[in-house]
């Protein structure tokens, strides 16, 4: 029977009596993928210029080109000049950590996560400047699964910058009004959320605030404390954090200070 590969680490399993003299080599290789999936950490600034694939090439410990994906932490720096994709083989069983320490700028572009081929379904959008656990089964195109958000990130959104804004679940938002003459903003709730997702917006304007200029919380669709209507921030160092329930409540109120 020839050697084969495991199918998570592509570990290479060698078959009895094969592989002569190079069991050495090929054990030290294994050792090498293991440590990877242990401590690994790959940092790379790919989503400046396209998306990432990662690799699980069989056999290959080399961590930040053929092995990227046997990593347990990776992160994502640069510049983003559009949304990005990060897909991560199908047919493989994988816990990793992806920290996101991308640069926006003024425009909202996200970051999704992935297996290759999967449909919305199996799609995963990191809330932004956050360091989030995934986990993937290795069963079907659509089984990338948001374990935990380790760490929530902040986005800034202000008036002729980058609002509206459209939120992505675990978004913290810190709201800006007062800055460059001021003026409202506006910030939309996810579509298609599911029960426990949350957004906090916060009023963090260096001058003025809520008060004088509104920030405006779009419903995306969903009732907001059952009502079908957007909600308006209108007090200076307001924060709110909305947690959705279901289809009749939709979004409701968790916590404010006022």
């Amino acid at each position: 029977m020839a050697s084969a590969y495991s199918t998570d680490l592509q570990l290479e399993l060698v078959a009895t009596g094969e592989k002569a003299g190079l069991w050495g080599t090929i054990t030290n290789s294994n050792l090498k993928i293991l440590e990877l999936a242990a401590s690994g950490y790959l940092s790379t600034a790919a989503l400046a210029t396209g998306n990432l694939t990662l690799q699980l090439d069989a056999g290959s410990s080399l961590g930040l080109s053929t092995a990227t994906g046997k990593n347990l932490m990776i992160e994502v720096t640069g510049t983003l000049t559009a949304s990005r994709v990060i897909t991560m083989p199908v047919g493989s069983e994988r816990i990793f950590i992806i920290k996101d320490s991308t640069v926006r700028s003024t425009s909202n572009f996200i970051i999704s996560v992935q297996n290759v081929g999967a449909n919305a379904a199996g799609t995963i959008t990191l809330p932004v400047g956050s360091t989030c656990m995934l986990y993937t089964d290795g069963t079907g195109v659509d089984s990338m699964k948001l374990l935990s958000i380790l760490e929530k990130g902040t986005v800034s959104v202000g008036n002729s910058v980058n609002s509206p804004y459209t939120a992505i679940a675990g978004d913290i938002v810190l709201g800006e009004v007062g800055n460059g003459g001021g003026g409202t903003i506006n910030v939309v709730l996810p579509g298609s959320p599911i029960a426990g997702d949350k957004v906090t917006v916060m009023d963090s304007s260096v001058v003025g605030g809520f008060a004088s200029n509104n920030c405006t919380i779009g419903r995306n669709g969903q009732p907001i404390q059952g009502a079908a209507t957007d909600f308006v921030m209108d007090l200076n160092n307001q924060s709110i954090t909305f947690v959705y329930t279901n289809a009749t409540k939709g979004w409701q109120i968790k916590s404010t200070n006022t």
